[in-house]
């Protein structure tokens, strides 16, 4: 019996979007179960699945993962190659995936994802500009130690799964970072799991007017992909 993976919408769903891809990506069997948004406040719909009422949530049988980090240890331990093989580089993208999972807070707030649009940010504020350096900093680390081309080495593994919602951030917001982050970042943007996503969340028929408002805040639209 294959993985059920419950998510919400792909435009909007970052933390979804790391736990679908990461799947995909390594060519493990799941049944994707696509809830979406309906605007602000407690998602009540997601309680039916979900004992947090928040995505992720992974099923297997009577058992239920409802954390994105938590669902890739889980289905690592009969599924090893979502991390890297290697000790050193498992204990580095471990640290890395972490650091994601509850790190960058300026980054999440400042720069809510949507696979749809690019805007005009502006000048970043301070603590998103710490973000960026951490960032740059976090990625150039992994790429020079272990060779790359992908941040673990040469395998596509979880760690650059929980990256891929900030490389849709970088493309739509117009991040600044140096040239080795962000050849990275168009790299994750092309690995045909992450391409896939943004193509299935621009062709989504919903709007979220909370999600949409968080990104926008005043800000110019350069481009709308949904048009």
């Amino acid at each position: 019996m294959p993985y059920q993976l419950f998510i919400a919408n792909k435009n909007y769903s970052s933390w979804s979007m790391r736990a679908w891809v990461a799947l995909e990506a390594l060519g493990i069997p799941f049944e994707e179960e696509l809830t979406p948004f309906k605007g602000a406040g407690p998602q009540t719909d997601f309680m039916s699945f979900s004992p947090s009422a928040k995505v992720p949530c992974l099923h297997e049988g009577d058992n239920v993962v409802w954390d994105s980090l938590a669902i890739i240890e889980y289905v690592a331990e009969a599924y090893p190659d979502l991390w890297p093989q290697s000790r050193a580089a498992r204990a580095w993208a471990r640290c890395a995936t972490a650091e994601m999972h509850s790190g960058f807070p300026a980054l999440r707030d400042e720069c809510s994802m949507n696979c749809a649009l690019r805007i005009a940010l502006g000048t970043p504020s301070e603590a998103l500009q710490e973000d960026l350096a951490r960032l740059d900093a976090l990625w150039c680390e992994g790429l020079k130690r272990f060779g790359g081309p992908w941040l673990a080495g040469d395998r596509f593994t979880a760690v650059d799964a929980f990256f891929a919602p900030v490389a849709v951030r970088i493309h739509g917001y117009g991040l600044p970072l140096g040239e080795t982050a962000l050849l990275y970042a168009q790299r994750l943007l092309e690995h045909p799991s992450v391409a896939d996503w943004i193509t299935q969340g621009i062709a989504e028929p919903w709007i979220d007017e909370p999600h949409e408002q968080d990104c926008l805040r005043g800000r110019r639209v350069l481009e709308d992909r949904r048009a």
